[in-house]
């Protein structure tokens, strides 16, 4: 007769189920630091992705940013230059008009001389000589008295397209009838000094332009030749 002790054979498989469970209950724990480590990874991924994103995003706004002032730096540049272009015609353009002007200016100046001259020069007065040099003129004639010389360089004097005469000689012809000669020299301007200058007539109240003036010769008014 054979006899099994069903108690022990009990304690025995309870005994290893017991050691079989317990690797299970250890292997929990490191399934969630995996899991964990793996989330920080796949965070720490998309962080980089965020940021390399962000970056890369603000460096094509820079590019743009710097393509765009690099684009308008040059369209500045071309207008300067064309202004620069404009300006220089325009001193050309503005020095051709000046140099015209003063052609102009030139060719009226021995015209104007003249009929100033002859406006101011009074009764009983002539010329015999007159030069221009630069804007000096230089006057030689005669009178029948020294009043209508005085008179006459009045006349320049308050002229507001000369300057202060200079008489440098004043005689008395010799031989014939009573005749001074004399001699002055006074610069011309182009422009007049100022419009409230007189016309040189009108200072004295004498007559205006009776004789024309002479660049050679002058020849002696009526009055004079019948005198004479």
């Amino acid at each position: 007769m054979i006899k099994i002790n069903l108690v022990r054979e009990g304690r025995a498989v309870r005994g290893s189920g017991a050691v079989a469970g317990a690797p299970a209950a250890a292997a929990g724990p490191t399934n969630l630091n995996n899991v964990f480590l793996a989330g920080g990874l796949i965070l720490g991924i998309l962080v980089a992705a965020g940021w390399w994103f962000i970056e890369d995003r603000k460096l094509s706004e820079r590019k743009e940013d710097v393509a765009r002032k690099q684009a308008e730096a040059q369209r500045l540049d071309q207008i300067i230059k064309e202004v620069a272009e404009y300006t220089k015609e325009k001193d050309s353009l503005q020095k051709r008009i000046d140099l015209i002007n003063q052609l102009k200016q030139n060719q009226k100046g021995p015209v104007r001389l003249m009929d100033r001259i002859s406006q101011d020069l009074p009764d009983l007065v002539w010329l015999d000589k007159m030069s221009v040099n630069g804007g000096l003129v230089s006057i030689d004639g005669r009178a029948l008295n020294p009043n209508s010389i005085a008179n006459f360089v009045e006349n320049i004097k308050n002229d507001p397209m000369f300057e202060e005469p200079e008489l440098s000689a004043m005689v008395q012809v010799p031989g014939g009838p009573t005749v001074y000669g004399f001699s002055m020299t006074f610069h011309f301007s182009y422009a007049p000094k100022s419009d409230a200058g007189a016309a040189g007539a009108a200072a004295t109240g004498t007559a205006t332009g009776t004789a024309p003036a002479s660049g050679t010769a002058g020849v002696p008014p009526a009055s004079a030749a019948t005198k004479r």
